[in-house]
């Protein structure tokens, strides 16, 4: 699809909306925003001052300083149950890092990567790639359904993404379920994109990294980032770890593209994934508290119905109602000052939902709580 046929996101109009409200002096009541709402921890903010002022403000390799390549590595080795080295890992944030992958995974005759639905965002940028997305669906629950997977690989799969924990569902995904997707894809010439975000924030079970189910990477790329569990957002840190010729072909994307990212970032990431496991205990001891909240909450209002949510900080309740989840979300904003997402963003079979995101403070899911019930109280 050329990018200028691309329709604009549902999402930037709500974010759009709310941002014009919110200018106008009124307030809203936002759980649409999908990230965490402390500020990043002092000691990564000093770690990157003193970064810049030891002159870490050029250019660097494309793969990323040797400190985080190598902090990467003690990591995903201590934390994830991941062996590799240096040469099996790149830099970079997680957004341009699913686009990157795709553009590496793309041969002349385009191909086709599975994606979950519901499930992120991970459509548009495989179209952006020239390759062509096809949705797969989960079971009940939203764990992973290996034999809807299984009916949708062609010769023409390059690539299937899976989330865990997810975003918008906030499941989390067994390791027989994940063993199982592992030993479909073995013997065929196809990837798994293993996007774990969210891997530190669990609440339910426990998170299990599918890299750890085979040697040094193979079939495996693990997509991390530090933007959820260090509460780094807008730093855009992230890391990819992959086998070591894809890593290669990653390097030439950023050569050609970003070039390299900031290393008194890189130098302040190597500090959060060596040293601030204590903090994001911490984050994820008051999100556990307020995932106990928004879930009581939930109860009280009419007409919504929540699966499993065992990680992240989403909630995906289905709701009984004849109109559809983007006027929902709309009329809740204009109407109520309340902003959720409508779930057929996140693929057709999340019509029929909402994601709400309980990151934020204790007072805002209250108040957004009693707003919802009401208006779902009046709706038909």
């Amino acid at each position: 699809m050329p990018f200028y046929d691309f329709p604009e996101s549902p999402t930037y109009e709500i974010v759009g909306e709310v941002l014009r409200k919110t200018s106008t002096g009124e307030k809203v009541y936002s759980l649409a925003i999908g990230e965490p709402s402390y500020d990043t921890p002092r000691e990564i903010t000093e770690a990157a001052y003193e970064g810049m002022k030891r002159g870490m403000t050029h250019y660097t390799s494309s793969l990323g300083i040797p400190e985080v390549r190598a902090a990467i590595v003690r990591k995903v080795k201590r934390k994830n149950g991941i062996i590799c080295r240096e040469k099996h890992v790149i830099f970079m944030s997680s957004k341009l890092a699913i686009y990157g992958i795709l553009v590496a995974l793309r041969d002349r005759d385009g191909g086709e990567v599975l994606v979950p639905d519901p499930g992120y965002f991970y459509t548009e940028p495989a179209e952006l790639a020239g390759l062509k997305p096809v949705p797969y669906t989960l079971d009940e629950d939203y764990g992973l359904d290996i034999d809807a997977i299984a009916s949708k690989i062609t010769p023409r799969t390059r690539a299937i993404i899976i989330n865990t924990p997810s975003n918008p569902t906030g499941r989390v995904y067994s390791r027989e379920s994940l063993k199982a997707l592992l030993e479909l894809c073995q013997g065929k010439p196809m990837k798994i994109i293993s996007d774990e975000a969210y891997e530190d924030l669990v609440y339910q079970g426990k998170h299990v990294s599918l890299g750890s189910l085979e040697g040094e990477p193979e079939h495996v790329i693990t997509l991390f980032t530090l933007s959820k569990s260090y509460a780094m957002t807008g730093w855009r840190a992230g890391y990819i770890v992959a086998e070591e010729n894809f890593v290669k072909r990653l390097g030439r994307f950023m050569d050609q593209t970003f070039t390299c990212f900031p290393p008194f970032i890189q130098h302040a990431s190597a500090l959060a994934l060596d040293s601030m496991d204590g903090r994001v205990e911490e984050f994820r001891k008051d999100l556990e508290k307020k995932r106990e909240f928004t879930l009581e909450r939930l109860k009280e209002v009419e007409k919504l119905h929540l699966n499993k949510v065992e990680g992240a900080f989403y909630m995906f309740p289905a709701f009984d109602s004849k109109r559809s989840s983007y006027e929902i979300a709309i009329s809740l904003l204009k109407e109520y000052n309340v902003a959720v997402l409508p779930g057929s963003v996140f693929g057709s079979k999340g019509e029929g939902h909402l994601r709400l995101s309980y990151s934020v403070s204790m007072e805002t899911i209250s108040e957004a709580m009693d707003r919802m019930r009401v208006f779902f109280s009046k709706t038909s």
